[in-house]
């Protein structure tokens, strides 16, 4: 862990404007410690290669806001938050070889090793039932074969996949495109708690930073720096995703897509992304084959074999992506409503099918 000292001249330079991750990163390489940026000359910055006139010049007229690295410290403090920096031995592995890795992190909840195993789900905020149940599914599925599930927080795809990571008991991060004091969008503050007990919830921006639009595509290259691979399962032709993909495919990660009904306006970019060449997804055995991840991983991978009792059965086989009102549920299986809903809440219970508004039901 740093000092409280050695911390504080991070967060200054990470506040001087002009001076990105890139150039951050590329003064600490070869200077060791933010300190020293302030404290060499003009001369001694120019050797250090990608570091301009212009960069030279921002670093020597900078004037630190009084207070501003305190204040960012007390606040971490008061959340709870750790403030993890490129060279700390928590910083995420994946994460750490790129020229455009954030310099800081700010964490709620925690970073272990075994997120090196990371797949990133995303997708439309405006999700289907099929892309949503799909998404929760399929991260289950991955957190059952040990993989954390990695992704935005976002509507739709996004908590659908965080969700299904927490359903199944496994880890799951968030990365967010403002503070992590910041619930974004506001509705997710459950699920925002869910995720910090059960993974973390991670930002480069400063505590108390808004949710920027401008600050969602940067945000995307964490989602990929910390995954072996991104599977896109809905997004429109114009969707952030393909952002997403593009990150992806600079830093060498490989790019998975669900397919889609082609008359569905949210399957358009899963399908282009297949015509461009990403693996198509059918089940988490694609994705897990792909990325080499054998072993007892793999063996485990799939959804756990719960035993059906009883009636429970027939009335599972009689539901599919699909939602089906239980009336309709109930009169295909010549049952009582009543009985129907006592047989399809023992199915939620375990964890095999969901109720949606309205009383539709779907299997997941």
């Amino acid at each position: 862990m740093k000092s409280p000292d050695e911390l504080l001249w991070w967060l200054r330079l990470q506040s001087v404007r002009g001076i990105g991750p890139i150039r951050f990163n590329q003064l600490i390489g070869v200077l060791g410690h933010p300190r020293k940026v302030f404290d060499c000359g003009e001369d001694e910055l120019a050797d250090i290669p990608g570091i301009d006139a212009r960069t030279i010049g921002v670093i020597r007229n900078f004037r630190p806001v009084p207070g501003y690295a305190e204040e960012q410290m007390e606040k971490a403090a008061k959340l709870q938050a750790g403030i993890v920096t490129l060279d700390d031995p928590e910083y995420p592995e994946n994460l750490r070889n790129f020229s455009d890795a954030p310099p800081i992190l700010f964490v709620r909840g925690s970073l272990k090793g075994s997120d090196r195993r990371a797949v990133a789900i995303v997708g439309s905020r405006n999700a289907t039932t099929y892309g949503k149940n799909t998404s929760t599914k399929m991260a289950r599925e991955l957190t059952v074969a040990g993989i954390t599930v990695v992704s935005g927080m976002a509507r739709g795809i996004d908590s659908a996949a965080h969700q299904g990571a927490l359903e199944a008991g496994g880890r799951t991060i968030a990365v967010l495109g403002c503070g992590v004091d910041i619930v974004y969008p506001a509705e997710n503050r459950k699920l925002r708690d869910s995720i910090m007990e059960n993974g973390a919830v991670i930002s480069e921006y400063p505590i108390g930073e808004k949710p920027l639009q401008a600050h969602f595509p940067n945000r995307n290259r964490i989602i990929t720096g910390l995954s072996l691979g991104v599977l896109a399962v809905e997004a429109r032709e114009d969707s952030g995703v393909f952002s997403t993909v593009r990150w992806a495919a600079e830093q060498g990660r490989e790019v998975f897509a669900v397919p889609g009904p082609i008359t569905s306006a949210t399957s358009t970019g899963p399908n282009q992304l297949i015509k461009q060449g990403a693996k198509v997804v059918m089940n988490v055995m694609d994705i897990l084959d792909e990325l080499k991840l054998f072993g007892p991983a793999r063996q485990k991978a799939g959804k756990p074999k719960i035993e059906l009792d009883g009636d429970e059965s027939p009335v599972y086989e009689s539901l599919t992506g699909d939602p089906l009102h239980i009336d309709s549920i109930a009169e295909t299986l010549k049952k009582s409503s009543a009985e129907t809903l006592r047989i399809l809440f023992s199915l939620e219970m375990k964890g095999l099918i969901r109720q949606m508004p309205g009383k539709m039901f779907v299997r997941i």
